[in-house]
C-alpha cells in the first residue's frame, strides 16, 4: 500500500492518505500534550507502544462484535485504518471517580461509582472540549438520537470488554476516552485509539498509576508505565 500526503497532524497522530481512497494511515508520534496543550514534552516510544497497544484491543473489540477502524499494522508506529469522518465527540466512560468527575463531584480520586458513568465532550480546542448531554449535542447536530443510542451501548459494551480482561492483567480500567466515526456508509464505527494516552490504568495490586497522568501530575517513570502496559498486554 503506498503512502500519500498526509491530511492531518493532531496532539498524539498523523494521519495520511493511500491509493485506496477508504483506506488512511495513521503514524503515532512520541509527542505527549496535557490540559487542552498547554503541557507538551515527549515519552520515548509512546507512539510505538500507543500503536501496537490500541491494536491489540481494537482486534480483541472487533472479534466481540465491536466494529472498529482497524484494518492492518504495518510498522511499530503505523497502522492501516478504514477512513471514516470523526463524530465531533468525545466518549468518556468512567468506573472510579478521578481526574475531572474527583474535582467537578468533590468526591476522593479513587471512590468507586455505584453505577458506570458515561460522559461526552463537544471536541473542540478553542472551546477547551466542553461537557455537553444529549440536548446539546441533538441541538449542534453532532449525532443523531440513533446514532448517541448506539455510540452508547457501543462504550458500555466496551467497557465491560475491556474490563473483564484487564482484569487479569492486575489493571484496574478507571476510565476512558473513546471516539467514533461513520463511515461513507453511513455505519458508526470506533476510531482513534484505545491506549495509556486515553485510558487511566492502575495496578489493581499497588494503586500505582499506569497512563498519561504520570506525564499530567509529575509522577515520573513515565515511559516505564507505558511499557508496563504493553509488556503486560502484549508479553513484551
Amino acid at each position: 500500500m503506498k503512502k500519500g500526503a498526509q491530511l492531518y497532524e493532531g496532539k498524539a497522530k498523523k494521519v495520511f492518505a493511500t491509493d485506496d481512497p477508504q483506506l488512511y494511515i495513521v503514524d503515532y508520534k512520541d509527542d505527549a500534550t496535557a490540559f487542552n496543550g498547554v503541557k507538551k514534552g515527549t515519552i520515548h516510544d509512546k507512539g510505538i507502544i500507543n500503536n501496537r497497544v490500541s491494536n491489540h484491543l481494537m482486534k480483541m473489540l472487533e472479534k466481540a462484535g465491536v466494529p472498529t477502524h482497524y484494518v492492518e499494522e504495518i510498522s511499530d508506529r503505523e497502522t492501516v485504518v478504514k477512513k471514516v469522518k470523526i463524530i465531533p465527540l468525545e466518549v468518556i466512560v468512567r468506573n472510579i471517580a478521578a481526574g475531572s468527575l474527583s474535582k467537578r463531584l468533590g468526591l476522593p480520586e479513587g471512590t468507586k461509582m455505584r453505577s458506570t458513568v458515561l460522559e461526552y465532550c463537544y471536541k473542540d480546542d478553542a472551546l477547551g472540549d466542553p461537557l455537553v448531554n444529549d440536548y446539546h449535542i441533538f441541538a449542534l447536530g453532532a449525532a443523531t438520537r440513533e446514532e448517541l443510542d448506539l455510540i452508547a451501548s457501543y462504550a458500555l459494551k466496551i467497557n465491560q470488554l475491556l474490563t473483564d480482561y484487564l482484569k487479569d492483567l492486575n489493571i484496574e480500567l478507571i476510565d476512558f476516552k473513546i471516539e467514533f466515526g461513520k463511515t461513507d456508509d453511513g455505519t458508526v464505527i470506533l476510531a482513534d485509539e484505545i491506549s495509556p494516552d486515553t485510558c487511566r490504568f492502575w495496578d489493581s495490586v499497588t494503586g500505582e498509576k499506569l497512563d498519561k497522568d504520570r506525564f499530567r501530575r509529575d509522577l515520573g517513570n513515565v515511559e516505564g508505565a507505558y511499557q508496563e502496559i504493553m509488556k503486560r498486554l502484549l508479553g513484551e
